[in-house]
């Protein structure tokens, strides 16, 4: 069983009875606009749409989570502008260097020219490692050592220099984390301790390569495509579509962003259901919901130029979510912490939610109107061609798509397109494996990114993601701002 406060009890889906147990709260504020209010339709003036972001979320090197918008630039989320540099961080280590390790000083009239002996480096030249790993030398000098120093370079260029610690015997060791993929090189600095100044030894670069598992086997070249538009039509072409909606913003204000989703099949009587990512639902730093959404579908088809406030140049007019459903798990923790659970649903009434499209037809219904896909709640399949699609905002209007071999990203728990390049504005938009004719079942939606390389990240949705969508089904056509579900096993 599970309740909503002021909402009597409702059953579960049967097939979750025995899985989940699900409770729905309804936190203060949220999705839809209160009542009274212009409707989303309404609000969204020209003005508004082109002030609209991509709700784009992005990890760098050390895990931290921010917002890239539309220019490249980046908005921390979740952490404070101070923690930026630097990025790769090392792991604090028992300092047991002597006074003059590596020697005892010269002290002769004669000084040694020659600069610190450095062996034995580790990682070796063209090494793999994870996301962190210990980087040593064996460094010698007669005279002993005064400074060391490991220098990484980073995949964009940029250095970054860390301090060793000495742990015996001639051997410096430091350990660093926070990598991410991509090929990186790493030279070490020593100076020793002979007179004016000492002498210094920098030695050539090391290059390494930066795994972090993203497993699945590459698909033939043939089936790869990183970031084309999608012209095979099918269901998923007015299944999916454009979602607007408001966030909070500094100085008490609310900027516009955009996503992607999909409407889906499912279980409610009285409304549709429209599956993104939670980000696109719920402000995980500032603990909202989002408000003023609107769902235009098949946007690729409008008869406009692009993204504008005329609904009626939309094949199927524009649609307005009553509130949002997200897994509590993605309210209490901070991105990326809860990649694993970025996903939700925007419930969307059968009455009062439609402005009219020009191919609308007789059917008020979005479900109807736009068709559905399916969702696969169970496991997909790792290495199997996968697409990927979504409204990118710098190709608006065209629906764009990516496809490869599926593959994990396991530090974030999360399924993994390495090569996809769709960008902001996608998110929420759905994984299908395998596409038949533009339609299939969907795996997963687009949910993130590393700051600095290619690939799109989306969580599995084989834990709560089926307890969510219960929660959503039976919130029905409730005016509640938003709805939290709790899954236990």
């Amino acid at each position: 069983m599970a309740t909503v406060r002021g909402v009597r009890p409702f059953v579960l889906v049967a097939a979750l009875v025995a899985l989940l147990a699900a409770t729905l709260v309804v936190p203060p504020s949220g999705a839809s606009a209160a009542p009274g209010d212009p409707s989303p339709a309404e609000h969204w003036t020209a003005e508004r749409m082109a002030a609209a972001v991509p709700r784009d979320l992005v990890v760098d090197e050390r895990g931290l989570g921010y917002l890239r918008r539309a220019d490249g630039t980046l908005e921390p989320h979740g952490h404070a502008e101070r923690d930026r540099p630097p990025t790769v961080q090392a792991v604090p280590a028992p300092q047991s260097k002597p006074s003059n390790p590596g020697g005892g000083g010269s002290g002769t009239a004669e000084a040694d020219a020659v600069g610190p002996k450095v062996t034995d480096r580790l990682p070796a030249h063209q090494a793999t490692i994870g996301a962190s790993a210990t980087f040593g030398a064996t460094i010698t000098a007669p005279s002993g050592i005064r400074s060391v120093s490991f220098v990484i370079t980073y995949p964009d260029g940029r250095t970054g220099s860390f301090n060793p610690s000495h742990v015996g015997n001639d051997r410096w060791e430091v350990t660093l984390q926070g990598f991410s993929e991509g090929d990186w090189a790493w030279h070490v600095v020593a100076r020793d301790r002979e007179r004016k100044g000492g002498n210094t030894t920098t030695t050539d670069k090391f290059d390494f390569t930066v795994d972090l598992g993203s497993g699945g086997t590459p698909p033939a070249d043939g089936d790869v495509v990183t970031n084309s538009k999608w012209t095979d039509g099918g269901a998923v072409q007015t299944a999916a579509g454009r979602i607007y909606f408001e966030m909070p913003a500094r100085g008490n204000r609310w900027n516009g962003y955009v996503c992607s989703g999909t409407v889906i099949e499912e279980a409610a009587t009285a409304s549709s259901i429209v599956l993104t990512a939670a980000h696109c639902v719920y402000d995980d730093v500032n603990k909202v919901f989002a408000r003023n959404v609107l769902f235009i579908p098949d946007q690729a088809n409008t008869t406009g130029s692009g993204t504008d406030l005329n609904c009626g140049n939309d094949p199927l007019g524009c649609w307005a979510p009553s509130h949002g459903v997200v897994d509590v798990e993605w309210t209490t923790q901070t991105f990326p912490a809860n990649i694993p659970w970025d996903y939700a649903y925007y419930v969307v009434p059968d009455e009062g939610a439609h402005t009219a499209g020009f191919k609308l037809g007789t059917s008020e219904v979005l479900a109807d109107a736009a068709g559905t896909l399916s969702i696969q709640f169970a496991a997909a399949k790792m290495s199997e061609l996968t697409h990927a699609l979504g409204y990118s905002y710098s190709e608006d209007p065209k629906l764009m798509y990516c496809a490869e071999g599926l593959g994990s990203e396991s530090s974030y728990g999360s399924l993994w397109l390495s090569q996809c390049g769709l960008s902001g504005g996608a998110s929420g938009g759905p994984w299908l494996q395998p596409v038949s004719n533009g339609d299939g079942p969907i795996v997963s939606v687009n949910s993130w990114g590393y700051r600095n390389q290619p690939g799109m990240g989306g969580p599995p949705l084989t834990g709560s993601a089926a307890c969510v969508l219960a929660g959503a089904e039976s919130g029905g056509t409730s005016q509640a701002r938003g709805l939290v579900v709790t899954c236990e096993p």
